[in-house]
C-alpha cells in the first residue's frame, strides 16, 4: 500500500512531511512526500518559511505517479497560490482519493498559506478532493460562517461539499467548552457524529496526525465512516501518549495501530501485486486472514469484507479489512488454531493438481478432504462445510500442515488453502509452489 503526502516540511517532527510518515507507517503503509515548502519551527516558536519551486514540486509529483501505483493522496500545506495551481494541474485528472488537509496557521504562531492563496486553494484544491478535514476555525475561514453550534456545522459542511468537495469532517476540537469533543461527518447527504472526551492539554501535530491515519485507511478501502472512525481514535490515543521532548508544546506521539491489521494489509498488497497472480484465483475469488493469538470466534479473525478479484489480468481487491469480515477462510483459521495454535494465517487460491505435486516436491505438508463424504447434517447446516473438513483433513496429524485441498463436489469449487504462522509466512509458502 502506497500513500502520498504533498506538504510542507516540519523539522520539529510533530507535524508536516515528518508527521505524515511517523503515521503511516503505524499503519503499515509506505510513506512517500512531495514537500511544498520549508518551514523553520521548534515547539516552542516559528521561525520562518520558503516555499520549494514550482518547477520541483511538479518535478517531485511526476517522479512518484510515474513509479509508484498510489492507493491514496494526502494534500496538506500549500503555501503560494504557484503551489496550488502546480498541483492542481498535476492532480486534476487521476482517480486517486484525495484528502485536503485545510492548512493555514502553525500551533506555534507561523502563517503557512499566504493570503493571496486562499481563493485559488477554495476554487481548485477543494473540489479535487474525495475529502476535507478543516478544524473548526478553518471550516470558518472556508464556509465564512461563524460556527458557536451543531446546527453551524452542519450548515458549514453542506457550504463546503457545495464548493466541490465530495465529503466534510469538520473537527470540533476547537469548541473550548464542554468535556467531549464532537467531530461532525457530511457524507453524501449523511450526517454522522463522532465524540470523545476532551484532553487537557495542547500538543503539535493532531491535525496531521488525523488525516494522514485518514488518508492511510482509505487507502486500504474502507468505508469512509469506519476510515474516520478508525482514524480519529488513533489520533486520540497518539495525543494522550503526547511527549515533551523540547521547551514547548508535547510532541505527538503516534500510537502503533494494529498490528495485525497491518501484516496482513502488507501481505495482500504483495500478494495482488505479483506477476500472473491472476491465474491463482478461483473462480469464488480469494480471501486472506489472519486472527488474533487464540481466536474464539470470526470476530478475532480478520479479513477481507469482500474479496481479491480477478480483473483481466490483473486483480483488484475489493472491499475493505474487517475483524469478522470473512467467513470461509476464517472459519478454517478458526478450526486449524483450535489444534495447531500457531497456524494462525490462511489464503484460498485455485485448485490445480500442479500445485500440490510442486508442494510435496518442494517438502511442504500437504492434506485434503473429500467433500463427497460430508455428512448430511453437516451440508444442511449452513457455514458448516469448511470447518469440518479442515477438523477432519488435520485429526489424525501431529504436526500443522502447510496446504490443504479438497477436489470440490457437486457444484461445489475445488480449492487450495495455503495456512502459516502469520500473513508474510503464508506468502512464502505460496512463493514456493507459485511458477
Amino acid at each position: 500500500m502506497h500513500v502520498l503526502s504533498i506538504a510542507g516540511s516540519d523539522p520539529s517532527s510533530g507535524a508536516g512531511i515528518q508527521g505524515d510518515m511517523k503515521t503511516f507507517n503505524s499503519f503499515g503503509a509506505n510513506g512517500l512526500s512531495v514537500v511544498t515548502a520549508i518551514t523553520s519551527q521548534n515547539t516552542s516558536r516559528f521561525f520562518g518559511v520558503e516555499p520549494v519551486s514550482v518547477l520541483l514540486v511538479k518535478s517531485q509529483i511526476r517522479s512518484i505517479l510515474e513509479d509508484f501505483h498510489i492507493d491514496a493522496i494526502k494534500i496538506g500545506m500549500v503555501y503560494d497560490k504557484q503551489t496550488v495551481r502546480v498541483i492542481h494541474s498535476e492532480l486534476e485528472k487521476i482517480k486517486i482519493p484525495i484528502i485536503l488537509d485545510p492548512i493555514f496557521k502553525s500551533t506555534t504562531g507561523g502563517i503557512l498559506q499566504t493570503a493571496s492563496a486562499f481563493s485559488d486553494f477554495k476554487k481548485l484544491l477543494v473540489p479535487l478532493c474525495y475529502i476535507i478535514t478543516p478544524n473548526i476555525i478553518e471550516a470558518e475561514k472556508i464556509s465564512d460562517i461563524k460556527i458557536k453550534s451543531l446546527k453551524d456545522m452542519k450548515n458549514a459542511a453542506m457550504k463546503i461539499q457545495k464548493m466541490g468537495a465530495k465529503n466534510v469532517i469538520i473537527k470540533g476540537g476547537h469548541f473550548f467548552k464542554g468535556d467531549k469533543v464532537t467531530d461532525m461527518l457530511l457524507e453524501d447527504k449523511k450526517f454522522s457524529i463522532f465524540s470523545h472526551a476532551r484532553l487537557k492539554f495542547e500538543s503539535h501535530g493532531g491535525g496531521c496526525t488525523f488525516s494522514a491515519a485518514l488518508c492511510a485507511n482509505i487507502a486500504r478501502g474502507k468505508k469512509l465512516s469506519d476510515a474516520v472512525d478508525s482514524a480519529r481514535l488513533f489520533t486520540v490515543e497518539s495525543i494522550r501518549n503526547a511527549t515533551k521532548t523540547g521547551r514547548g508544546l508535547a510532541i505527538i506521539k503516534t500510537s502503533k495501530g494494529d498490528a495485525i491489521e497491518n501484516q496482513l494489509s502488507k501481505a495482500i498488497s504483495e500478494f495482488c501485486s505479483i506477476e500472473s497472480i491472476n491465474e491463482y484465483i478461483p473462480e469464488c475469488q480469494t480471501n486472506f486472514v489472519y486472527s488474533t493469538s487464540n481466536p474464539s470466534t470470526l470476530k478475532d479473525v480478520i479479513g477481507l469484507e469482500g474479496r481479491i478479484v480477478r480483473t483481466g489480468r490483473l486483480v483488484t481487491i475489493a472491499g475493505h479489512l474487517k475483524y469478522g469480515g470473512s467467513k470461509h477462510v476464517a472459519s478454517a483459521v478458526l478450526e486449524m488454531t483450535r489444534k495447531f495454535p500457531s497456524m494462525r494465517s490462511s489464503l484460498n487460491i485455485k485448485y490445480d493438481e500442479k500445485i500440490i505435486k510442486k508442494a510435496v516436491s518442494k517438502g511442504l505438508k500437504v492434506s485434503s478432504y473429500d467433500r463427497r463424504e460430508e455428512p448430511l447434517e453437516i451440508r444442511e447446516k449452513e457455514g458448516s462445510t469448511v470447518s469440518w473438513g479442515i477438523k477432519a483433513s488435520i485429526t489424525n496429524l501431529k504436526t500443522p500442515p502447510d496446504i490443504i485441498f479438497h477436489k470440490g463436489g457437486f457444484g461445489k469449487e475445488a480449492m487450495v488453502l495455503i495456512f502459516g504462522k502469520n500473513p508474510a509466512d503464508v506468502l512464502r509458502k505460496f512463493s514456493k509452489i507459485s511458477r
